[in-house]
């Protein structure tokens, strides 16, 4: 008979029932929550979701190429196996996975692989709906250049049809008068934050090594590209880098606007409430938006559209800065469509860069907001921490041209989207967005309505309404290019 007290039997049947459960999580390992394959010419990113951290030990065998894993402290699971016949004929770089126990508490994940890679494997702590995050981001050892890429498509392609005429330019953008209505964002925002702007975001470009696994987020690399073989010879022909510019003979002008549709991949962006995503509208809007801009000409010079993403894979926000740099881009639009806490904030708006403080508090939210999508995509902490030792150059004087350019850029985009609708604030505000930090490059970002509101969210979700944005868009990018022409130079690969 147990003679001990009532509490003190109950506490030993609670602790033994720990230990007893305890014994049987270690034995089982982490529960896996999730697996997705997100595969793209750049790179083709694995996530494996667990609920506990995994630790990984990663082996790359060049020939013939592929990378294995050893993952700790897991089973072999229905979740793990899902990776086999999540591999798609079409990814550009990874052929097939296998996937077995490797020893006890041990499995082994192998990924075959289409081409030489440069991989980083690392984990990420849980952050907005994700949980314990290992990634494996598989860059291609020898990618294309992508201002290659655009010359080569230009010389492809036939003779664009004849631009229909710019409009003519005008004194002053064509806005809607400011709601008579307080702004409900601006209200909310006075009431939670405090209004000292917080300092720049700083932007490094992103490098080719590998990393070896961290416990932190931080910016996948933009692999540096080796020298590319000349094109055919052509009167338009370009078939050397700048480091070779003794060989190099002038392009037409040709015209390069990066387009910038926002988040990607792990990281979904806003969500309206009848779950539309905003990184899936950003994309098609950007997608209808090239196929205006690559059918148009300024002053008889084609133009060219370069997504930063042309696919549902994430971006960091650094790379995206360091791709526009990287083709010459001529401009630069970020594309987005916001949400906030309640249903009532709406309307369009454009923002600039500033150097120094938001020009609202909404405005300073919207930044802080943006700038944390490098958390939710998944970027590599310690190589981000490596690159923030390579900075840009005299930002200062080029810093100052290019914001003031944006909000010329702005006031145009701004007047043309008024068109469609409610504009949350008429004028072009700026705070510190780290997207918007291309140093030489005219930039703005548009958020084109609040996902968040059902009427705005209905209007996104509709191809006809996307066609109208791509339009007004190209309506405002024209109306800038009247007015500021671009400067005469030769583009080079």
């Amino acid at each position: 008979m147990d003679r001990r007290p009532p509490a003190r039997r109950s506490l030993l049947r609670a602790a033994s029932l720990a230990l007893l459960l305890g014994r049987l999580r270690m034995a089982h390992g982490a529960g896996i929550v999730a697996v997705r394959i997100w595969p793209a010419p750049e790179y083709s990113r694995v996530t494996i979701e667990s609920d506990e951290a995994l630790s990984a030990k990663p082996f790359f065998v060049a020939t013939p190429p592929r990378l294995a894993v050893d993952i700790e402290g897991a089973d072999l699971s229905p979740a793990l196996r899902e990776l086999v016949a999540k591999v798609h004929s079409d990814d550009p770089n990874i052929a097939g996975i296998r996937v077995g126990q490797n020893a006890p508490g041990v499995v082994r994940l192998v990924i075959d692989l289409k081409q030489a890679a440069l991989p980083q494997v690392f984990t990420l702590p849980p952050v907005a709906a994700y949980r314990h995050r290992l990634v494996l981001d598989l860059y291609p050892a020898a990618p294309m250049d992508p201002l290659q890429a655009l010359i080569a498509e230009r010389l492809r392609d036939a003779p664009p049809p004849p631009a229909a005429a710019a409009p003519a330019p005008e004194t002053t953008a064509q806005t809607p008068a400011p709601p008579a209505a307080p702004d409900p964002l601006d209200a909310l925002i006075a009431q939670h934050s405090n209004h000292r702007s917080p300092p720049p975001a700083e932007i490094a470009p992103p490098t080719l090594a590998a990393a070896p696994i961290s416990t932190a987020p931080a910016a996948p690399p933009l692999p540096a590209a080796p020298a590319a073989p000349a094109p055919p010879s052509s009167p338009s022909a370009v078939p050397a880098r700048p480091g070779n510019r003794a060989t190099a003979t002038p392009t037409d002008r040709l015209i390069i606007v990066a387009l910038d549709p926002g988040h990607g991949g792990e990281d979904p962006g806003a969500i309206g409430p009848a779950g539309t995503r905003e990184k899936d509208v950003v994309l098609r809007v950007a997608q209808l938006l090239r196929q205006r801009i690559n059918a148009t000409t300024v002053a008889g010079n084609p133009m060219r559209a370069y997504l930063t993403r042309d696919g549902d894979y994430f971006v960091p926000l650094g790379t995206r800065v360091q791709k526009a740099r990287d083709v010459q881009a001529d401009l630069f639009v970020s594309i987005h469509a916001d949400a906030f806490t309640t249903p009532a904030a709406r309307g369009a708006s454009v923002f600039a860069l500033s150097q120094s403080g938001a020009s609202s508090a909404a405005a300073r939210w919207m930044a802080n907001k943006e700038n944390q999508s490098d958390l939710v995509g998944g970027i590599n902490a310690q190589r981000q921490a490596q690159d923030r030792h390579v900075q840009f150059t005299k930002l200062d004087m080029s810093i100052t041209a290019q914001i003031k350019d944006s909000l010329q850029l702005g006031s145009v985009l701004l007047g043309e989207i008024g068109h469609l609708g409610q504009l949350h604030k008429p004028q072009v505000e700026q705070a510190g967005f780290a997207v918007l930090k291309a140093p030489d490059i005219p930039s703005v970002l548009v958020e084109t309505a609040f996902i968040s509101n059902p009427e705005e969210e209905k209007r996104l979700r509709s191809s006809a309404y996307q066609e109208q944005l791509a339009n007004a868009l190209m309506r405002g990018i024209t109306r800038y290019f009247a007015k500021n022409p671009p400067l005469a130079r030769s583009r080079s690969v």
